[in-house]
């Protein structure tokens, strides 16, 4: 049993100091506008990407025999 509690003392004392961290400087670790806005637009040209490319090989294996 005293591992366990020795163990979840220091759970707690690590999770106490990160939202100290957190308290101190709140906007460490947030995104900015710009990056979410850059990381949407890749993600839509990788599933048009994708999506051309699937339409390609569809219409490709038609002719192979």
């Amino acid at each position: 049993m005293t591992p366990l509690i020795s163990f979840l003392t220091a759970l707690w004392a690590a999770l106490r100091d990160r939202l100290r961290a957190v308290r101190i400087q709140p906007e460490r670790g947030s995104l900015s506008v710009e990056q979410v806005i850059i990381t949407v637009a890749l993600i839509g040209i990788a599933v048009a990407l994708v999506a051309v490319i699937a339409n390609a090989v569809t219409s490709r294996s038609s002719s192979i025999q």
